[in-house]
């Protein structure tokens, strides 16, 4: 049986993910007793929660995995009866594994309403002999507390620059693609540690061409050169406004940026000036108050503009 399992599929392995090993240790401790509690994956997108659960499932159930793993979107099966009746239907029957339970993996858990909250809460407690849950979320705290009670919570990170890069040569060798220095810094920056962004964002860079450069990766991501936007803030704290303003407004031309994103980048690379802390805090203040703006329904550019102005103010 092992050989028939290594001819026809490999497996993931807890080796692949990237960037989590404390997490990863502990987990892989609860596998290799067959046994293990509710867990909850609370972090931001692409960082390996969803990957985890599943080399979860494959190392326990190995070929019979499909068969006793079930994954549910709870974004677009919010309700109660999404728990009433899939997640209680699969939980009731015994594993036909040699492994006592089977496993439910609820995806982005914190979009299910209170009260679809509350019978999941009721149906981990009922069915705790035959079935543990695997919870994943971007905000634990929209969980309610009994549920987060009965889990071992993890929290994963963003991926360092390390873990980013080592991927970036993974796929750049199996798709033989060439990948410069600064088209890695450039990737690293554009994902903030979204591993699933960077390679969405590599893909739309391979089929342009192979050879992935910086300016490619800016192009694809639509997202300005940092040091593009440091020199908005440059020109803009020394009083040059008018120039600050067209160089603002051709970036947002050539990269398709919306107000929110220049907020966002701005926010990114106030930290890296050559200010003092108090000057930095006034300027991440100003930025804060013009995304709010923006959000309620104030006019982008005249809110971006207001902004820059208030950076030349001494």
């Amino acid at each position: 049986m092992d050989n028939i399992w290594t001819e026809k599929y490999r497996p993931l392995t807890f080796e692949e993910i990237k960037g989590q090993k404390e997490i990863v240790k502990r987990v892989e401790a609860f596998v290799k007793n067959k046994n293990m509690p509710h867990l909850l994956f609370a972090g931001p997108a692409g960082v390996g929660k969803t990957t985890l659960s599943l080399v979860i499932a494959k190392q326990m159930f190995k070929e019979n995995w499909k068969n006793n793993f079930l994954e549910l979107n709870a974004s677009d099966e919010r309700g109660i009866d999404v728990v009433r009746t899939k997640v209680k239907d699969f939980a009731r029957t015994r594993s036909i594994a040699n492994v006592p339970f089977k496993i439910i993996y609820l995806d982005e858990c914190d979009a299910l309403t209170k009260e679809a909250q509350h019978a999941l809460r009721r149906t981990m407690e009922l069915f705790t002999q035959t079935c543990r849950f695997i919870l994943s979320c971007n905000y634990n705290s929209k969980i309610i507390d009994p549920i987060q009670s009965r889990c071992t919570i993890f929290k994963f990170k963003p991926l360092e620059k390390e873990n980013i890069f080592s991927l970036i040569d993974t796929i750049a060798k199996n798709e033989n693609l060439a990948v410069d220095e600064k088209a890695k810094q450039a990737l690293f920056d554009a994902s903030r540690g979204d591993c699933r962004r960077m390679e969405n964002i590599m893909q739309g860079c391979a089929a342009i061409t192979n050879n992935i450069t910086e300016d490619i990766v800016f192009s694809i991501a639509s997202s300005a050169k940092p040091k593009e936007v440091k020199g908005i803030l440059e020109l803009a704290m020394t009083g040059q406004f008018v120039r600050a303003r067209d160089s603002l407004l051709k970036v947002m031309q050539d990269y398709g940026l919306s107000g929110i994103d220049v907020i966002s980048q701005f926010n990114r690379e106030i930290w890296n000036l050559d200010l003092d802390d108090q000057k930095k805090m006034q300027m991440i203040d100003a930025c804060g108050e013009m995304e709010f703006r923006i959000v309620e329904g104030s006019d982008e550019f005249i809110q971006l503009e207001a902004l820059l102005s208030r950076f030349g103010m001494k």
